[in-house]
């Protein structure tokens, strides 16, 4: 047997900091950029009832961990469910359990963060963010740390939702933060741009985009919905998470290809080859740059891997029992 951590939602909550995770995450990038191994998603969708499952892993070998995600959402229940497995990259035994429902918008907001980190201007200062829920408020936070936000703009086809957004992060962030009534308002005037709705139609005109805008899309993984116009990802260098994404969910793109607007060739390069430095990133001061994030086991193993070592250290969680395959693989009974 070995003892494996089980951690609740509760206990991961505030473990860590936004910048802590954008830290671990930008690490977990640079070991894929370098030849960790990392799969995109595989998504399964049900008809009746309605529903999504869903899985992606990764291995960090200099983290010394590997891991990724399986959840579901809808079916009977409507709602979600996040498992986090976490594994000893060289024993293989496993380490945690993790209920990852709290950690998901910072380790996704840490790779937004990254994605800014790596691409933005380094004077950006004013973002634009489109969506209003936890996964806008993950992302908002996240690249606070990275540059220096001076002001935010936040869209939501929703007023109350908006308006109720911009109220709260304008009391958390030391930035001005406020509501705006139009994607057109949002954009104007821009360095970043964050979208993180769950929208399956663009959510702004991509001829507004300013020289010099970074894009943040990470709301959509799936093929026949997008949050960016084909202006918007033909006028950018455009990077990926992970390549394996480009013909399978990358909606964005998929459709820029269909429809004539880029080459199949318009990828520049993976998020971690960019990190690692295998690869440029943004080389000019007018380049319009987007990245796009659908969500991978690099973030998510990174992820669980700073939480678990910090619950350990303040004594938290239930351990629990795995037996080894050579003890429990018997077939006897």
């Amino acid at each position: 047997m070995t003892d494996t951590l089980f951690l609740t939602s509760d206990d991961v909550a505030g473990l860590a900091t936004p910048a802590e995770y954008v830290d671990a995450v930008r690490e977990g990038y640079r070991q894929h950029g370098e030849g960790a191994p990392a799969e995109p998603r595989t998504a399964l969708y049900n008809e009746d009832p309605p529903g999504l499952f869903t899985s992606y892993a990764a291995v960090l070998p200099d983290t010394g961990v590997m891991g990724g995600y399986m959840y579901a959402a809808g079916f009977g229940e409507r709602d979600a469910w996040f498992v986090t497995p976490l594994f000893d990259a060289e024993s293989g035994e496993p380490l945690a359990l993790v209920d990852g429902a709290s950690m998901n918008p910072f380790k996704t907001g840490a790779a937004g963060a990254v994605g800014a980190d790596a691409l933005a201007r380094p004077d950006a200062s004013a973002v634009a963010v489109f969506g209003a829920g936890a996964q806008a408020r993950g992302q908002l936070r996240a690249v606070a740390t990275v540059r220096d936000v001076e002001t935010v703009w936040v869209y939501s086809p929703t007023k109350s939702s908006r308006e109720a957004f911009a109220g709260e992060m304008d009391r958390r962030l030391d930035a001005s933060v406020a509501a705006v009534s139009s994607s057109a308002a949002a954009v104007e005037g821009a360095d970043v741009v964050i979208t993180a709705t769950d929208s399956s139609s663009p959510v702004f005109d991509g001829d507004l985009l300013e020289p010099g805008t970074h894009v943040t899309a990470m709301g959509q993984y799936h093929p026949e919905k997008r949050e960016l116009d084909d202006t918007a990802v033909a006028r950018s260098t455009y990077v990926i998470d992970l390549r394996g994404r480009l013909e399978e969910d990358a909606g964005a793109y998929i459709h820029a290809v269909e429809s004539g607007a880029v080459d199949s060739d318009h990828c520049h390069a993976e998020l971690g080859e960019v990190v690692a430095g295998a690869v440029d990133g943004r080389t000019g001061p007018d380049e319009i740059t987007v990245f796009d994030s659908g969500g991978t086991g690099i973030e998510t193993t990174a992820g669980a891997a700073l939480v678990y070592e910090k619950a350990r250290e303040a004594g938290l969680g239930q351990p629990i029992d795995f037996a080894p395959a050579s003890d429990a693989l018997t077939g006897r009974e």
